[in-house]
């Protein structure tokens, strides 16, 4: 199980936060409401979208309890939405690279919060749910400086957003079901507290490395 995990954390790492070629191309051509098609591709998002996945691994890693789990998805849910409508319609423009080196840094975050390190650097420990919040407002943003680059029709715009947003909370549950089943069997095993230490130095140097790859996009851009 320890080997399974490692190997996915791995490979989601070589995989950039964005919308499909594709997927770029549809969005750009179809005009007026299209709910069923950017319900999809909100799905579609979320579970391709592999720095969303590795920060909520880390957020749900310690967490054993459905109660605090829905709080914390939601949460990071409502930031994730709420920026990704604002800055589509506020037409903020900020560097996409900048947004996906934060977002890298939140895999970062959340894995030396798992590893005690802000208790044992500082003496304290930030509020997680906050964070969480903070960090779900920058995925969103993430999310709305590619989509407002596209050429989209506004006729139907803020409905377009909303099935994107309902499709993105889909492949969340979808992702997690995923993960949670992964992990849940895990835990089980006399293996998870061993290794628990290891995983989430992966989890972290893999969030290292997403941000290392945005900061290079940017400095060549």
């Amino acid at each position: 199980m320890k080997n399974l995990l490692f190997f996915i954390l791995i490979h989601v790492s070589l995989f950039a936060h964005g919308v499909a070629t594709g997927d770029q191309g549809y969005i750009q051509q179809i005009n007026g409401i299209n709910f069923v098609p950017f319900m999809y591709l909100g799905a579609k998002h979320m579970v391709t979208g592999y720095d969303h996945i590795l920060f909520l691994v880390g957020v749900i890693f310690f967490l054993y309890r459905l109660r605090d789990i829905g709080i914390y998805v939601t949460l990071f849910a409502i930031g994730h939405s709420s920026t990704l409508i604002f800055g589509v319609f506020a037409d903020i423009h900020i560097n996409a690279y900048i947004i996906d080196a934060i977002i890298g840094l939140s895999v970062v975050y959340k894995a030396l919060d798992n590893l005690g390190a802000y208790q044992q650097w500082f003496g304290m420990q930030p509020n997680t749910k906050i964070t969480t919040l903070i960090f779900g407002l920058f995925h969103g943003f993430g999310l709305a400086t590619k989509i407002i680059e596209f050429d989209m029709d506004p006729n139907g715009l803020l409905i377009n957003l909303i099935a994107f947003n309902v499709g993105v909370e889909i492949g969340q549950l979808l992702a997690l079901s995923a993960i949670l089943i992964l992990i849940s069997y895990w835990r089980k095993q006399p293996s998870f507290i061993t290794y628990s230490y290891s995983t989430n130095i992966v989890l972290m140097i893999l969030g290292f490395m997403l941000t290392g790859n945005q900061l290079i996009g940017y400095f060549n851009s």
